[in-house]
């Protein structure tokens, strides 16, 4: 279980990652080993899986987010799990989630346009056993992203 203080400086670094151990232990009034000591064994446990920069898409020519719902069509030689690990490997796709409810499986997707998310959909995911159907949901606007 993650004490106050771990939950302070998993805050801290949430909102920045590139703060330094230094920056954390001032802003925080936590000394500086302290700090050092909990990110080691918050990474070491596994409660902080990895550090990665975040870029802002529409300046990395991938503007335009959906959303794609799949349904799974049961196959003897394919699972829902496997078919979300094969879906994952597809260059474009963001995020795959197991879910329940209507739909089997949830795509966050990225693409330069809309006809490029269009041709993710029909050439690869509609062509992939296993795949019943697809709903795909364009993003207008993203007003929050956490990470």
């Amino acid at each position: 279980m993650l004490d106050e203080k771990d939950e302070r400086i998993l805050r801290e670094l949430v909102k920045d990652g590139r703060k330094s151990v230094v920056e954390i232990s001032d802003e925080l009034e936590i000394p500086r080993a302290t700090v050092q000591e909990r990110l080691k064994r918050l990474t070491e446990s596994g409660v902080i899986r990895k550090f990665v920069a975040v870029p802002d898409y529409s300046k990395i020519g991938k503007p335009v987010t959906a959303y794609v719902f799949v349904t799974f069509r049961s196959e003897r030689d394919v699972s829902q799990r496997d078919l979300a690990e094969e879906v994952s490997k597809i260059p474009g796709v963001y995020e795959v989630s197991v879910i329940s409810g209507e739909w089997d499986i949830l795509l966050k997707v990225r693409a330069s346009s809309v006809e490029e998310i269009g041709g993710l959909v029909v050439d690869k995911l509609r062509a992939m056993k296993g795949i019943e159907k697809t709903q795909t949901c364009v993003a207008f606007q993203t007003i929050k992203e956490d990470f």
